[in-house]
């Protein structure tokens, strides 16, 4: 009993104190819940486009700025997160976010089923913008992955 009552010296004259203990078992619960909760919604925070990367063997590289996430879909479209944008107005718009942070990094991510010269005209863009270092993001490849470990 986590509050209740409880005699000091045994006898029927002395006084009544409350326990100190402190019962445990409904915050567990309640931390348990928003661990699951917070698993389960973590995955669906993903920003961006929903594209089928291509598989890589490479490490994946590290940043601690937020980078900037250019997709390129099956059909030739392109994102910036999750804001479509003509691929005349891709070089404006890069130019904008790169005065707000001159050292964030641009990844592009291309679909596995997008033609090749899409995501080059994308690179070509981004590079006309005046942005030097960009990156290819690829899906990790398992059995890479398992070969790398060995």
């Amino acid at each position: 009993m986590a509050m209740g009552a409880m005699q000091a010296g045994g006898g029927e004259d002395d006084e009544v104190l409350p326990m100190a203990d402190m019962n445990v078992t409904p915050l567990v619960d309640v931390m348990l819940v928003l661990l699951i909760i917070f698993m389960v919604a973590a995955p669906m925070m993903m920003t961006g486009v929903p594209v089928e990367l291509p598989r890589s063997g490479a490490p994946r590289a590290a940043s601690s700025r937020p980078p900037v996430v250019l997709t390129v879909v099956r059909d030739g479209g392109v994102f910036i997160g999750r804001d479509a944008v003509p691929m005349d107005d891709l070089p404006a718009r890069l130019r904008e976010l790169a005065a707000a942070d001159a050292e964030a990094p641009v990844y592009v991510r291309g679909d596995r089923n997008a033609p090749y010269g899409d995501v080059l005209r994308v690179m070509g863009r981004v590079t006309q913008a005046g942005i030097t270092r960009v990156s290819l993001i690829a899906e990790a490849d398992p059995a890479a992955r398992a070969q790398q470990a060995r």
